[in-house]
């Protein structure tokens, strides 16, 4: 990064952003939204892609979406920050699940807000993150409070902590109604593989169908 990057709060200068996230619509609507309050460098639709933009660009904050293709926002992170821990990352998702939330700031994240969020308050928040800040959407700061509140934090679900990152997104999509062609083309897998992921789900949670998986997950909020 360069030296500019240390004055955002002064004015000086205003933050270098790369925006993930899977939607090339939303991409653009969020540019819109940010104006010249910051200093777009690049965007990523999914996790390989997110991870070069990213590692060629050195931006000063990424604006990451928590569900993308490829392993979601939690792999993204995994690989940037072992190679550049300095960059820093805002996550912005319609999930307002505590596990996503959770799940991502463990990953290394300094923030999280919902998509419900105002074009100048996501500009005030990016600044902010850039800067050296935690921002947290209010109803979302609890979660990080009550999961960090102890030395060695448990998991926040330790069933839900069996699946992988690709199982939870299959799962979320299953329970919210998808057929396995619709999750095979949001998550850009072949029909076969959300069939292997459903059956891994359902073994794991113990569970007989996408019924009682779909029940599971609404209890869980993860819907």
């Amino acid at each position: 990064m360069g030296e500019e990057s240390t004055t955002f709060s002064d004015g000086d200068a205003i933050p270098r952003v790369v925006i993930v996230d899977d939607h090339r619509l939303f991409r653009s609507g969020v540019r819109g939204e940010l104006g010249d309050a910051v200093e777009v460098i690049g965007e990523a639709g999914d996790v390989d892609s997110a991870v070069h933009v990213i590692n060629e660009t050195r931006p000063d904050l990424v604006l990451l979406d928590v569900h993308l293709p490829g392993g979601g926002g939690v792999e993204v992170l995994r690989r940037v920050l072992a190679k550049n821990p300095g960059i820093r990352f805002l996550a912005l998702s319609v999930s307002d699940a505590a596990e996503d939330v959770i799940g991502v700031v463990r990953g290394g994240a300094r923030g999280y807000v919902t998509k419900t969020i105002s074009g100048r308050e996501l500009a005030d928040a990016i600044v902010r993150v850039a800067d050296g800040d935690a921002v947290f959407s209010p109803r979302l700061a609890g979660f990080v409070l009550d999961a960090f509140s102890a030395t060695d934090a448990p998991p926040v679900d330790p069933e839900l902590d069996r699946l992988t990152q690709r199982e939870r997104e299959v799962l979320r999509h299953i329970a919210r109604g998808y057929a396995y062609k619709e999750v095979a083309k949001e998550l850009f897998i072949s029909v076969k593989t959300v069939e292997t992921h459903v059956s891994s789900v359902l073994r794991k949670l113990q569970l007989s169908n996408r019924h009682e998986l779909s029940r599971w997950a609404t209890a869980r909020r993860l819907v």
